[in-house]
């Protein structure tokens, strides 16, 4: 490649150069956690691995112990430190912009401070990200998550990128300022999900109308809504009782299992298995659109509830662990798609459930279930308000996913000179 050279890291432009980590950073691993440590007068904040994430330090719960004042001078962190972690996801990194006052690091996190001006911190934080989460740089192909641990000996002889410092600079800034923009997104859809939790109850316990509750065998509800048997919404079914597991091949029709029902009640599709339809009992299995895919067994009791709305146009069929119901006439499927799952979300479900080897809901039990429902039309507001606020946090989703790429994209190009940051336009 012309401007290029091959090096142990991979093609980089012919002005890079590279050396070791350990010819720009001094490492250091922290203080062993031990019992003694618990007692003594100077109790201080420490981080473990559980507070390093990629990019970032949660300080939820951080962990004290005794420092003595020679172990303070020796362990205390300074701004721009990074933090490498020697053990369970080997190789996270954090940097330390001194967030809490005199914190120190315990045994199992590296700690490297720049001990030349030549190198930015941030840009090899981000470099360790994408060679350890992307590049598969320094252990090839294997999955790092069965490599026991990162030695200090191990880091030291890593070969890193080192840019002219402007570019560093730039392309640390560059990759930051996705990253911020990535985060904002996070926190709004972490509160819109939120608000949405929130109308939900309002909406199912208050209604719409703001008349008086009533006290009913499942709590209060609006005075004018009934509480009766599921099974008056409509025909509930189960699935083809079917080994699938294996069918990838694309014969016969795509059947929905209940991996393929996400928590927050959407369908995905990436992994699709197939089932060849041959009786009257199978084609009655066959999907419509506005039909609920209720999972009403699962290997984990969080799971079982979870809802999804039918809308796709090819064939499908379902598996048995998913409940089909078709609502009738008189009630509205998005109404009680919402419904489900928020009484999943409410742990509804794992109260009432019972056991056998995996937690289920079965269709007894769900035609049994006593709901509170109101008139139709209302039924109907309760799902148009839920359904705008849904796409406004799909549409987040979407947005926040195209960033993420964008991200992935960008690191991988500017880590390895593919892209230079001179061609873009970051304020």
């Amino acid at each position: 490649m012309e401007g290029y050279k091959n090096t142990e890291i991979g093609f980089l432009p012919d002005e890079w150069n590279f050396g070791r980590i350990d010819d720009f950073f001094e490492i250091q691993q922290g203080k062993q956690v031990s019992k003694s440590n618990r007692v003594g007068d100077n109790q201080s904040p420490f981080l473990r691995t559980s507070n390093i994430y990629w990019g970032k330090i949660a300080f939820e719960e951080l962990d004290y112990m005794h420092f003595s004042k020679e172990e303070e001078a020796k362990y205390q962190l300074k701004k721009n430190d990074l933090l490498v972690c020697e053990g369970g996801d080997i190789g996270r990194t954090a940097m330390w912009t001194q967030e809490v006052e005199n914190c120190y690091y315990q045994n199992h996190l590296h700690r490297l401070r720049a001990k030349t001006d030549v190198i930015d911190p941030l840009f090899i934080l981000q470099w360790l990200e994408y060679s350890f989460v992307y590049g598969k740089v320094y252990f090839g192909r294997a999955n790092v998550t069965t490599i026991p641990n990162l030695s200090k000996s191990r880091l030291s002889e890593f070969i890193i990128p080192q840019p002219p410092l402007p570019e560093q600079c730039k392309i640390a800034h560059v990759l930051s300022t996705v990253q911020k923009a990535i985060e904002q997104q996070d926190k709004i859809i972490r509160t819109t999900t939120e608000l949405k939790k929130a109308l939900m109850q309002k909406l199912f316990t208050e209604g719409t109308r703001g008349e008086p509750q009533k006290e009913t065998e499942i709590g209060l509800v609006p005075d004018s809504w009934e509480v009766q048997p599921f099974e008056n919404t409509g025909e509930v079914i189960y699935g083809i009782q079917a080994s699938v597991a294996n069918n990838l091949k694309p014969i016969g029709n795509k059947i929905l299992t209940n991996k393929n029902i996400t928590l927050d009640g959407k369908i995905y599709l990436e992994k699709i298995n197939y089932f060849k339809l041959t009786t009257k009992r199978h084609f009655d299995t066959v999907l419509k659109k506005g039909d609920l895919l209720f999972n009403w067994r699962s290997g984990s009791k969080e799971h079982v509830g979870k809802t999804a709305l039918f809308d796709l146009d090819e064939v499908y069929t379902h598996s048995s662990f998913i409940l089909r119901i078709r609502v009738n006439n008189n009630h509205n499927n998005i109404f009680l798609y919402y419904y489900l799952n928020y009484l999943r979300e409410m742990g509804y479900y794992q109260k009432v459930q019972t056991y056998s080897i995996n937690a289920k809901f079965n269709k007894s039990a769900i035609n049994a279930m006593r709901i509170a429902l109101p008139k139709k039309d209302e039924q109907e507001k309760i799902a148009d308000i839920l359904t705008v606020l849904d796409k406004k946090l799909n549409n987040l989703i979407n947005h926040n996913n195209l960033e993420k790429d964008l991200f992935k994209t960008l690191l991988h190009e500017l880590m390895t000179g593919q892209r230079r940051v001179h061609e873009l336009e970051f304020k």
